[in-house]
């Protein structure tokens, strides 16, 4: 599955109310990590489809949910289960770093 744009909107059903849990993705387009994080989300979101959703929240569009979840430096990575979040980190990760949250 191709991660799924999160918005103020679709928060609720997409996150709080998912039967799998969610890993989302706090980025900017003016942020290089986070366009060198790209390819390794997209590869995880193939790889976890069905078992993991992978959210991605633009900061500079939805502010209002970086702030919620106290996104202070990006990319920031928030792992939601059961509509509670229950891990999340922030900057460059390889791969393998990525996949920790992925359990």
């Amino acid at each position: 599955m191709a991660e799924i744009k999160i918005t103020a909107a679709n928060f609720e059903e997409e996150v709080l109310k998912s039967d799998i849990p969610v890993v989302l993705d706090f980025w900017a387009t003016w942020c290089g990590p986070c366009s060198m994080m790209n390819p390794i989300i997209e590869e995880l979101a193939a790889e976890y489809d069905g078992k993991f959703k992978v959210g991605k929240v633009n900061v500079d569009e939805e502010g209002m949910l970086a702030v919620q979840y106290g996104v202070s430096a990006i990319p920031y990575f928030a792992l939601i289960k059961n509509g509670k979040l229950v891990d999340a980190c922030a900057g460059f990760r390889s791969k393998a770093d990525m996949e920790k949250l992925f359990r």
